[in-house]
């Protein structure tokens, strides 16, 4: 029976991953700097530990085969943290980012690309039998950009519309990772991951509001406006980034991968299924 360590394990991902590996026989344990807050289920070992402080892994890696890798921390402690985990655990599963992908949408200046490459770069030459995860566009976005609209009327005020993504359920990203947690034959691969349409942005509010019952309406905002939104929510590098991506991706497909159906077997989620899941959030204050 594997042991698992999951880091990240309270963020959206994170807990998707411990889900779903909670069902396959394997002991998942979870890594929280506030264990006690975890809020993770009683069969889950929680143990206390911080990625940027290297030293604090060594009791939580022992006896560990595999890991799932969120990286949040700063840069500076990841040689050290991917050193302590190479010397216990085989496997490692690491949340990046499509950053060698083509498509313009992916290949906007980033600041975080350059923490996913330096990161990519470690685990490469640490001797860990590695895969990376590439998730395009998270579907879990619309949620916190537009629920606290949706549950204060029926017009979500954005940019650029006519934008397309592939909006992908965090369901399906956990679920690839653990299968290349899990199985044999995912060593060395980059898996690109993206949900199974292409969908603008005007097109997702309109499913959203199928998902909730209620007609929504897409306002277009200015760059400039919109700016000025965004930093409400999220810090200025973040917002031109995402002001940069969007408007890369107006009036052109976006990327789709069957990535999702090639490594689990099931097609990857469509947006819809992924609205119905969280109509309540778009309703009522979580």
């Amino acid at each position: 029976m594997k042991r698992i360590l999951v880091t990240g394990a309270t963020g959206n991902i994170g807990r998707q991953v411990v889900a779903q590996l909670r069902v396959t026989g394997c002991r998942v344990r979870a890594l929280s700097r506030s264990p006690q807050s975890a809020n993770l289920p009683h069969d889950v070992e929680v143990v206390r530990g911080d990625l940027s402080a290297p030293e604090t892994l060594d009791e939580c890696l022992e006896g560990v085969d595999a890991v799932f890798l969120v990286w949040v921390a700063p840069i500076a402690a990841a040689a050290a943290a991917l050193e302590r985990i190479a010397s216990r655990a085989e496997r490692i599963v690491f949340l990046s980012s499509p950053h060698r992908t083509a498509h313009p949408f992916f290949q906007q200046p980033n600041a975080l690309v350059s923490v996913h490459v330096g990161i990519e770069r470690l685990v490469e030459t640490s001797g860990l039998r590695w895969t990376f995860l590439r998730p395009g566009a998270f579907a879990l976005n619309c949620r916190n950009w537009w629920a606290p609209q949706v549950r204060n009327g029926n017009v979500v005020r954005w940019f650029h519309g006519a934008a397309a993504t592939a909006p992908i359920h965090e369901h399906d990203i956990a679920a690839v990772a653990v299968r290349a947690l899990c199985d044999e034959g995912h060593g060395g691969m980059e898996y690109v991951l993206t949900g199974p349409e292409s969908l603008t942005q005007h097109e997702q509010v309109h499913i959203i509001g199928d998902a909730i019952g209620r007609a929504l309406r897409f306002e277009e905002l200015s760059p400039e406006s919109a700016r000025q939104q965004m930093l409400t929510m999220m810090p200025a590098s973040i917002a031109d980034m995402l002001l940069k991506a969007y408007a890369a991706a107006v009036d052109r497909p976006a990327l789709v991968t069957s990535t999702v159906a090639d490594v689990t077997g099931t097609p990857a989620r469509c947006f819809r299924h992924w609205s119905v899941d969280h109509a309540s959030e778009f309703l009522t204050q979580t």
